[in-house]
């Protein structure tokens, strides 16, 4: 679409809304942004939007401003009113919301942030997606296609909208994107040449429906691909529900050895041989061998022989609050892994923790609609004591009959507890198996607090 002088509205000012219509006004339209929030860090960003000549309206006013301009349309009034003619939708709103309800009832086009950016892109995309692994496997590439002498970015969920790179992307090799199933959903003619399925468990239960639902939006990565293009998928990839692919296939496995990429418990192997051991990384776990043999796959796709991509993926190191050892002392370990939003995220940190350890775990935090009961038999078998905290505690502690178990309020409550019935030997896991958001504002600050409690706790009286 030829945005110039075109009159267009984007749904959200969050960090990709924000980059959406700073691209859009680059691209000479007339731009106008609603929230129907009215929070102080959403009136500063207004603030800035509105001193780029982008006009912003919040709260009640962004749904006042839909309903107003359809009823100046629809009658003889001579008042001016603003025709939108595509409407951009953030990845942070839920298409079920009332905003959003409002727009396509007054029959205002819409599209996704990610849907955008991509109307502007000059080189290849690939875009990765799953249920756990996206960052840490978007980052790996990065760091192996960089090592290899590619122009390669990253962007997306990790936290770098798309719409804020995608200028650069005349002068970039590839860009490389983590995608949600919030940003696919409203997506149409999206197009990756390299589309990556990393794994599937229940997540964002609140939003969908079912699984199933969940699961549509996310394979809507497949779309538009072609013969030339390329899909990464787990070797036992579940292809029943799916038409046959038309990309061609590289495979990733840690079971199945006739896989492409295959970890054998020691060495990532490509075409059964021995390609790099997992011990000369900064990464441990078969979740992270995993993703890892992602990364290699995907250099694959675009040409790169592994073999110049090692020392990238060697010297790479975990983002904070992914399984990040945050001290030992007195010989406890304590791990820091927020990020662990779902129960996978959380059965993969307990499968990596040495089993001569035993395990004092905090968990628990906003009800997004899935039970802990599935996971109950690792819990029995890895967990000495679990501490619980958030909207899940109650129903939490039920499901785990059997767990030794201990409700709180605060993560520094949590971290105390934790303190007094560590003994050496023990690890202290944060890993909490759901989002924060009923008590923190992100999972970061969720591990930020937790990583405060435990150097206050080594400060204290109370030793670790």
């Amino acid at each position: 679409m030829n945005y110039h002088n075109k009159q267009i509205l984007v749904l959200g000012l969050g960090r990709s809304g924000l980059a959406a219509a700073r691209l859009l006004q680059q691209a000479g339209a007339i731009v106008t942004v609603i929230d129907s929030g009215s929070s102080e860090a959403l009136e500063q960003r207004a603030k800035q939007l509105r001193a780029e000549d982008i006009s912003i309206y919040l709260g009640k006013e962004a749904l006042d401003l839909i309903s107003t301009n359809y009823e100046l349309r629809t009658t003889n009034c001579h008042c001016e009113a603003m025709v939108f003619q595509r409407a951009i939708l953030s990845p942070g709103i839920d298409p079920a919301s009332a905003l959003v309800k409002h727009v396509v009832t007054h029959g205002i086009p819409l599209i996704g942030e990610l849907e955008l950016a991509y109307e502007f892109c000059k080189c290849p995309i690939v875009a990765i997606t799953g249920t756990n692994g996206k960052t840490t496997t978007t980052e790996l590439t990065v760091a192996g296609l960089q090592a290899a002498g590619l122009k390669a970015i990253a962007c997306g969920n990790i936290g770098l909208p798309f719409s804020e790179v995608v200028l650069q992307s005349a002068e970039l090799d590839v860009i490389i994107i983590e995608v949600s199933s919030f940003q696919l959903e409203a997506t149409d003619r999206f197009h990756a040449h390299v589309a990556v399925w990393l794994n599937l468990s229940p997540n964002h239960l609140d939003r969908y429906a079912s699984v199933a639902e969940y699961r549509e939006a996310k394979l809507r990565v497949f779309r538009n691909q072609e013969s030339d293009d390329v899909v990464v998928i787990p070797k036992n990839f579940d292809t029943e529900e799916l038409p046959q692919f038309v990309a061609r296939q590289i495979t990733v496995s840690s079971q199945d050895e006739i896989a492409d990429f295959f970890f054998d418990g020691k060495s990532i192997c490509y075409h059964q041989r021995p390609l790099l051991e997992l011990g000369q990384t900064q990464l441990c776990g078969a979740h992270n061998a995993e993703n890892i043999m992602a990364a290699f796959a995907i250099g694959v796709a675009l040409k790169v022989p592994p073999q110049k991509m090692i020392k990238g993926i060697s010297e790479y190191r975990s983002l904070p609050h992914r399984c990040e050892v945050v001290i030992e002392k007195n010989g406890v370990l304590w791990i820091n892994d927020s990020k662990s939003t779902t129960l996978d995220a959380m059965k993969k940190a307990l499968q990596s923790i040495e089993k001569n350890r035993s395990i004092i775990l905090i968990a628990g935090g906003k009800n997004k609609g899935s039970s802990f009961a599935s996971i109950l038999p690792l819990i029995k078998e890895r967990v000495k004591e679990a501490i619980l905290l958030g909207e899940l505690r109650h129903s939490i502690a039920k499901e785990w009959q059997g767990v030794p178990s201990h409700q709180v309020n605060s993560m520094q409550e949590a971290v105390q507890l934790a303190a007094l019935h560590a003994v050496s030997g023990d690890v202290v896991l944060l890993s909490p198996g759901t989002s924060s958001y009923d008590m923190f504002k992100s999972y970061e600050e969720r591990g930020n607090r937790f990583k405060e409690a435990v150097r206050n706790e080594q400060c204290s009286t109370r030793s670790l």
